[in-house]
């Protein structure tokens, strides 16, 4: 096994538990919410600023102006005059090369498949969902969503949080077929099944 797996995900698609069972079957490392902690680590930016800016990208330069006070890795010249939010891109970016340099994984969002575009062994997926199938699932994993009117709120926020940031830092378009090696609707085989296709593909993938 020496594939890297990238996952795209509309919210409430279950593309996080689809990585997760992935990453598990091929017995290889899984990167989502662990990212921002190695981002920390290794840029020195504080983990609350990343998470802050994760998947989030913000025109804002008084905030950008105030939080850029408190950063203190990547502090040569070139980056001096940049927005903490692209400044935690590229941070997020040289992660997601350092991790696919120690072999073969599992990334969510992040716009993982761009920052490894220039390599050959990488599967790009993106997994959406029928609405209804994105609420329920919504409604059963964020206990403070109450009614279906708030799960599709929080559902459409999220989505164009995600589609703002992949498409102001990578040169495709998010959700869009020809950015991705599968698209797949994860209501028409359930997660399991999903997961198994996706596998299934990884392998013919692997023996080309």
């Amino acid at each position: 096994m020496n594939t890297i797996i990238t996952i795209g995900r509309q919210f409430g698609s279950g593309g996080r538990e689809i990585g997760e069972k992935l990453a598990e079957h091929f017995g290889i490392k899984y990167y989502d919410k662990e990212l921002i902690n190695r981002v920390a680590k290794e840029s020195g930016f504080c983990k609350e600023i990343i998470e802050n800016n994760d998947e989030r990208p913000t025109s804002s330069f008084l905030y950008n102006l105030v939080m850029d006070t408190y950063s203190f890795g990547y502090n040569s010249s070139s980056f001096v005059d940049m927005p903490i939010s692209h400044k935690i891109f590229l941070a997020q970016f040289d992660t997601i090369k350092a991790i696919a340099d120690e072999g073969p994984c599992v990334i969510v969002g992040r716009c993982a498949d761009y920052a490894l575009a220039e390599r050959d062994n990488v599967v790009n997926v993106f997994i959406c969902a029928n609405e209804e199938c994105k609420i329920k699932r919504i409604l059963e994993r964020h206990k403070d969503v109450t009614s279906e009117s708030k799960a599709r709120e929080m559902m459409n926020k999220k989505d164009k949080q995600r589609q703002s940031y992949y498409n102001y830092y990578a040169s495709s378009k998010w959700g869009n077929a020809n950015t991705y090696d599968m698209t797949i609707n994860s209501s028409v085989l359930g997660i399991d099944g999903t997961v198994k296709l996706i596998a299934q593909f990884v392998e013919d993938f692997e023996s080309r």
